[in-house]
């Protein structure tokens, strides 16, 4: 077993520290004042758009130069601003795949390496002990789109660890990850920050996660100020109340789940038919599904087990490898299978919401953004402006309809991607983890959203790995089994 080098924890200092978006008003953080000691281990709350990630990508020096925003006040790392250390901080993002740089394994791991001017020798060392210190044991050239999702953090982690950071940076490294990946994830963690020494700041709207793991947590408000800072037992105990009313998921304080009717469902949607899946060849075979019209289906299981790809096939986007998806009650004189349909006849009756929200943004504002589905279908002004105002109140994004969609935090972005599809009003909704990123605030008024359209004669399918809602909303849950290479 090779030793990973233990690197001395970084420092951070925030005084009176401000960012505003450019084109925005409003700072996204007004004035935040933090002193970290190398070696902590800060768990950073608060509500959806509070502002973490945006001090995060600060503190690793990606946030951007004048052209993005403006800054004020001080922020540093080991007593410097953040840009001018390069490689003293490393980022992880919520997104396995978005970090997965190059088709092998030992190859990603260095690419971070590479970049810094580290020797060839050092490198595949850093490699080498990287890999084992996350506990992901493959061979180097194995290929990096073999690799399940929280094998993909655990790489990035690896890739991260590799340069030999001081700050650690994880930004809800476990959202979009099955029960399994999360575990995996948060326990290599653990023994990086053992064997490191580094100091961890991590983001996370799910703190049961770890608040065994942290020594510290840390609170942002919703006008970017600290509202809480302490030890896990201290602030979420005295403030657990307070917190959880402002959207943070406190241990103990479960969010309002919606009330369904739940009649039972008569008018069929849409069925498939020994339907196997796959974009090259099939992963799946003979799936029977039926879905009716007030009936949430959700899909479950282990990240790589074909979810996304059976959400896509059911929404008309990619051609089943063998079988058949009818659209039995959304044809309105349209062939049967929605495969061959125009986008046009898609929108009004089956709206998908892709994993990753920036996928399907197109315009350059929030208020744009809404509007182009309503336009395609060729409404009236008044009625297109009526849509966008009522999804803008309901979904808390009203103060951010001048905003580029780009700029949004995570949890803002997927509420923007479900918002898009709910303007056009199709009969059946394909949401791939819609509600990933939500504080607790903003997933009871988003379950709430989608009970109404439930009772109002609308299907939806949700792939997800979010338990409470499935609990929440699904009439069934279908569970796909991991996939055996």
């Amino acid at each position: 077993m090779t030793s990973q080098p233990v690197s001395a924890g970084a420092s951070v200092d925030a005084r009176g520290w401000g960012w505003r978006h450019a084109g925005r008003d409003g700072w996204a953080l007004s004035s935040v004042d933090i002193h970290i000691d190398p070696g902590e281990r800060v768990l950073l709350l608060g509500a959806s758009g509070a502002g973490k990630s945006t001090l995060i990508h600060a503190l690793a020096g990606v946030l951007g130069g004048d052209d993005e925003g403006e800054s004020r006040g001080e922020l540093l790392v080991n007593g410097r601003p953040p840009e001018a250390g390069r490689g003293q901080a490393g980022l992880v993002l919520q997104d396995p795949d978005s970090q997965v740089i190059l088709a092998r394994v030992g190859d990603d791991v260095a690419f971070g390496c590479e970049n810094l001017g580290v020797a060839r020798d050092e490198t595949w060392r850093r490699v080498a002990s990287s890999l084992d210190a996350v506990g992901l044991d493959l061979p180097l050239d194995h290929p990096t789109s073999a690799l399940s999702g929280g094998q993909k953090q655990r790489l990035a982690l690896a890739g991260v660890l590799a340069m030999q950071p001081g700050l650690l940076l994880l930004d809800e490294p476990t959202a979009n990850l099955d029960p399994d990946g999360v575990t995996e994830v948060r326990d290599a963690v653990g023994s990086v920050l053992d064997q490191t020494g580094s100091t961890l700041i991590v983001i996370e709207h799910r703190v049961a996660v770890w608040k065994d793991l942290v020594t510290r947590v840390i609170v942002l408000g919703a006008d970017g100020e600290v509202t809480a800072d302490g030890t896990p037992a201290h602030v979420l105990g005295s403030a657990g109340e307070r917190l959880a009313a402002a959207g943070v998921w406190v241990p103990g304080f479960p969010p309002a789940y919606p009330v369904r009717r739940r009649e039972a469902p008569v008018e069929l949607l849409l069925h498939t038919e020994a339907l196997a899946i796959g974009r090259t060849s099939a992963v799946r075979g003979g799936i029977e599904l039926e879905i009716r019209a007030g009936q949430a289906l959700a899909i479950t299981g282990p990240n790589g087990s074909g979810k996304s790809t059976l959400g896509l096939t059911l929404a008309g986007l990619v051609t089943p490898v063998d079988g058949r998806v009818v659209a039995d009650g959304l044809r309105g004189g349209l062939g049967p299978e929605p495969i061959a349909w125009r986008s046009r006849d898609l929108l009004t009756r089956i709206g998908s919401v892709f994993q990753d929200p920036e996928h399907q943004f197109l315009a350059a504002t929030v208020r744009k953004e809404l509007a182009i589905g309503p336009q395609a279908l060729r409404l009236g002004e008044a009625e297109i402006a009526r849509r966008i105002d009522e999804l803008a109140e309901r979904l808390r994004l009203r103060h951010l309809l001048d905003a580029n969609p780009f700029t949004l935090s995570g949890g803002e972005k997927r509420r923007l991607s479900v918002a898009t599809v709910l303007a056009t009003r199709p009969r059946l909704l394909v949401l791939d983890e819609p509600t990933f990123g939500q504080d607790s605030r903003t997933w009871a008024e988003l379950a709430s959203l989608l009970a109404e359209l439930l009772d109002e004669g609308s299907a939806i399918v949700a792939i997800t790995h979010d338990a409470e809602l499935v609990d929440a909303i699904a009439d069934a849950e279908f569970r796909l089994a991991e996939l055996v290479s």
